[in-house]
């Protein structure tokens, strides 16, 4: 492990997932878990804020985009010329919802090692002066749920959010207007399987790995689906205030 991924993000996720154990009521690691989660959501909100608006504003584009690359086919520099114009027109940067993505991924791998690593064989070492260091973490949660073990119920719900998730995020089907209109058929068909693999990877990931990772995936993963939905009612407001002003401005 290198001593920066150690000092930047492996050993505040530990000394801050210790804290809570330390204060929640019966030292539950589950209830700890889901508030690490909610807390590093809240500190990463601008960051998934500006993905999710970016993403959203993609995929209202993707009809025009779909026009774009069935008219410029066989002229790759026209087709890359038109998509940077539409882009810069409707002030959208395609790799905006990338760059937050990769952002979060150290915190994530984070998480991973530390219930990877587990609670023993010294891992409580790296916990700050100012922290009370426990003798030992329980690792079971209400009572009957180990953490440390894998867990396919929770695997499973985990899979369900991101279905949820994904299903929201995913175009709708383009119709197709000709009978040689492929590509729109291919694009839906793209949307269709992405939909469904996205839940069964997850599903596949949590149930390798221990329980409280895939506790954590499940808690990001309704938090994300939930700012998503307002995000999106947010933005169709503000689309629909946008036609009605234009609206006016036209009479």
């Amino acid at each position: 492990m290198s001593d920066i991924f150690l000092t930047v993000a492996y050993q505040p996720v530990l000394n801050l997932l210790v804290f809570l154990y330390n204060i929640v009521p019966g030292h539950d690691l589950g209830i700890a878990i889901i508030l690490l989660t909610i807390i590093i959501k809240l500190i990463l909100l601008p960051l998934s804020r500006q993905s999710i608006k970016s993403q959203k504003s993609l995929q209202d584009l993707q009809p025009k985009i779909d026009e774009i690359k069935k008219k410029y086919a066989n002229k790759k520099e026209e087709m890359g010329r038109e998509m940077m114009a539409l882009y810069k027109e409707n002030k959208v940067n395609p790799f905006s919802s990338c760059l937050p993505l990769l952002i979060q991924l150290p915190f994530l791998f984070a998480v991973f090692r530390v219930f990877r690593n587990g609670f023993a064989n010294g891992s409580l070492d790296l916990v700050y002066s100012f922290i009370t260091k426990p003798e030992a973490i329980n690792t079971m949660s209400l009572g009957f749920i180990d953490l440390s073990a894998r867990n396919i119920p929770i695997a499973v719900l985990a899979g369900v959010a991101q279905y949820w998730q994904t299903k929201m995020m995913m175009s709708k089907k383009a119709e197709v207007k000709s009978p040689g209109a492929k590509d729109e058929n291919m694009m839906a068909m793209m949307n269709k399987q992405m939909m469904y693999f996205m839940p069964i990877l997850t599903v596949f990931i949590g149930m390798s790995f221990p329980g409280g990772l895939a506790l954590y995936w499940l808690v990001t993963t309704v938090l994300t689906g939930v700012q998503q939905v307002y995000i999106f009612k947010q933005k169709d407001k503000e689309d629909k205030d946008d036609n009605v002003v234009e609206g006016e401005i036209v009479k």
